[in-house]
């Protein structure tokens, strides 16, 4: 679970036109000013350690920046910062290393491949690159490591530029970078679609690159591989939101507080430009409707990697429609493939593939009918010792393994979410 602080809301010094805030932004929907003591408060009943967050964390003004971050240092013992990283200065950094903030740098990639983070002018976003990259090297001479997200789009991922991606995120490897997030573009609007979307088969041929050049790289790597790894062989506990079944009215993955306090979702929910109050009470209604919906009605019914995916992002959901599956199914279903296949010939077994999958999705959707969530290991070990865990019986319902739908829309981006331990004060 990350917890989100976003002192200034969804305002930023960058306008790209991916951004999965932007219809918070249409609406109008801006934080007009924060209230230290009120963040404070909703920060301590949250109980864990959070990330600064935005649109641009650093426009926060630095001297309440540094009270944020004295305050997570006392209670914490750490802190965690999302930019983009055109603002960082020298005080930031000495910021950074006083106060233990780990910093993640969202951009796209060296010169053109960073056209996507949109300055209002070529000559601004080629200076705000400029800076974003700087801003990296400054930070690890400093001896602060930072993270990478990168959003795969039409100006980095195709085949004519990545290679030059490629060559850059071994650059980054070479300096000691360690950790890089990879994420699909998220399509809110007709004009990202036309403009910004690799096809599926582009992403699926970019993801691909990338899973051989992360077997070469020294430093780097990608959490989506080891993730889909791990969920194929029912080791969830630690993998990263979109793959763990997530409800959009309560996303336990992201844990906001705004600049007032209020406690809110992930922001990749907010498709109708409204930040809604998190709900009090979790459900997994999507689930238990995509398990039965028919995948050419936008469902996932019979598909054997349903465990694995649960229809994946609400916020890429067909149409910005969370009861719909992932735009990005044909492109999830690919890569899953290819990474089973993998599993097969090492010698190992995933559950995709395991005789008792369909009993272990009726374990998932008792669960999630209930409104409790479940990993698939929690769920493994059910079906291994029953009468431990008041499980009686357990019976496959019958579900055919229809092939995969091909979704009907581009590309996803994700929220950028850092994974932070919960540390209490003592």
């Amino acid at each position: 679970m990350s917890i989100e602080l976003s002192p200034v809301g969804i305002t930023c010094n960058l306008s790209c036109n991916y951004c999965y805030e932007h219809p918070m932004r249409d609406a109008g929907n801006y934080l007009k000013s924060y209230d230290m003591e009120k963040m404070k408060v909703s920060l301590k009943e949250e109980g864990g350690a959070f990330t600064v967050f935005g649109g641009e964390a650093l426009l926060t003004p630095i001297d309440d920046l540094e009270k944020i971050f004295s305050w997570g240092l006392e209670w914490y013992g750490y802190n965690t910062v999302q930019t983009n990283g055109a603002l960082i200065s020298d005080d930031h950094i000495e910021l950074f290393k006083k106060y233990k903030v780990h910093v993640g740098i969202s951009v796209d990639g060296p010169g053109e491949l960073n056209m996507s983070r949109w300055a209002g002018s070529v000559e601004k976003t080629i200076d705000m690159t400029r800076r974003s990259l700087g801003a990296i090297d400054r930070l690890i001479s400093h001896g602060i490591i930072p993270s990478i997200i990168i959003t795969l789009y039409r100006g980095n991922a195709t085949e004519e530029h990545i290679p030059t991606l490629i060559s850059w995120i071994r650059e980054l490897d070479s300096k000691g970078i360690n950790y890089m997030r990879i994420h699909l573009l998220e399509v809110d609007h007709e004009d990202v679609q036309n403009s910004y979307s690799l096809t599926p088969q582009q992403n699926v041929d970019a993801l691909l690159e990338l899973d051989k050049v992360e077997q070469t790289l020294s430093n780097i790597k990608f959490d989506i591989f080891t993730d889909m790894r791990n969920m194929l062989l029912g080791k969830d506990d630690s993998a990263t939101c979109i793959w763990r079944a997530c409800d959009p009215y309560t996303t336990t993955a992201v844990r906001g507080v705004d600049g007032q306090g209020v406690k809110s979702n992930c922001g990749r929910t907010n498709k109708d430009g409204v930040a809604f109050t998190k709900s009090d009470t979790s459900g997994h209604e999507r689930q238990v409707a995509l398990y039965n919906v028919p995948q050419e009605y936008n469902g996932c019914q019979g598909c054997r990697f349903f465990m694995m995916c649960s229809g994946n992002c609400p916020g890429t959901a067909v149409n910005g429609d969370w009861r719909n599956r992932t735009e990005h199914c044909s492109v999830w279903m690919t890569l899953l493939e290819v990474e089973e296949q993998k599993l097969v010939k090492e010698g190992q077994s995933p559950v995709s593939l395991s005789s008792d999958r369909e009993k272990l999705e009726n374990i998932m959707l008792d669960y999630w009918k209930k409104g409790e969530s479940i990993t698939i290991s929690t769920a493994m070990n059910i079906l291994k010792n029953p009468s431990e865990n008041n499980i009686s019986s357990v019976k496959a319902r019958p579900h055919g393994d229809a092939p995969h739908g091909d979704a009907p829309h581009g590309d996803i981006q994700h929220g950028d979410h850092t994974d932070v331990s919960k540390l209490q004060k003592k």
